[in-house]
C-alpha cells in the first residue's frame, strides 16, 4: 500500500498536468480562432475596398460616356443653329451669340459633372480611410494577447490540491498512520 503523501503527490501532479494541458489547449484554440477571424476580416476589408474601387471605375466610365454624349449633342446643336441661321439668312452677332450660349451651356454642364465627380471622390476617399480605420480597429479587437500557460500558478494549485487530498486521505483511515 502506498503512503498518503505519495497518493496526494500523484493527485497534485495530475491536477497540475491537467491544468497546464487545458491552458495550452485553450491558448491554441484562441490562436486558431484569431487566425480565422483575422483572415475573414482581411477578406471583408479587401472586398469592401474592391467594391468601392469598382464603383469608382463604373462612375468614371459613365461620366466619360455622359460627357462624350454631351459634347456630341452640343456639336449637333451648334451645327443645327449654324445651318438654320444660314438658311434663314441670319448672320453676325446674333448667330455668334447663339453659338456662344450653346458653348457656355456645354461648359457649365461639363464643369458641373467634373465638380460632382470631385466631391464624390472626396467622399470615397473618406469612406476608404474609414474602412481602413475600421479594419485596424477590428484587427486589434480580434488579436488580443493570448494567455500563456501559468506554470507557477498551476504548480501551486496542484500542491494545494495534493495537500488537501492528503488531509482527506490521511484522515479517512484508508492508510495506516
Amino acid at each position: 500500500m502506498c503512503s498518503p503523501l505519495i497518493a496526494s503527490s500523484i493527485i497534485g501532479a495530475a491536477s497540475t498536468a491537467t491544468s497546464l494541458i487545458g491552458q495550452s489547449q485553450q491558448a491554441s484554440a484562441q490562436r486558431q480562432a484569431q487566425a480565422v477571424a483575422s483572415r475573414q476580416e482581411r477578406e471583408r476589408y479587401l472586398a469592401e475596398v474592391s467594391a468601392m474601387r469598382t464603383q469608382q471605375q463604373q462612375e468614371a466610365l459613365a461620366r466619360s460616356q455622359n460627357l462624350n454624349e454631351s459634347s456630341r449633342r452640343a456639336m449637333e446643336a451648334r451645327a443645327t443653329a449654324t445651318t438654320a441661321a444660314g438658311e434663314a439668312g441670319v448672320s453676325g452677332l446674333s448667330v455668334n451669340a447663339l453659338l456662344g450660349d450653346l458653348s457656355r451651356q456645354q461648359a457649365e454642364y461639363e464643369f458641373s459633372v467634373q465638380r460632382q465627380a470631385q466631391l464624390t471622390d472626396v467622399n470615397r476617399q473618406l469612406a476608404l480611410r474609414e474602412a481602413g480605420i475600421g479594419f485596424s480597429r477590428n484587427m486589434l479587437r480580434i488579436n488580443q494577447p493570448i494567455s500563456q500557460p501559468d506554470y507557477l500558478g498551476s504548480a501551486v494549485q496542484g500542491v494545494q490540491t495534493g495537500l488537501s487530498n492528503y488531509g482527506v486521505i490521511y484522515n479517512s483511515g484508508l492508510f495506516e498512520k
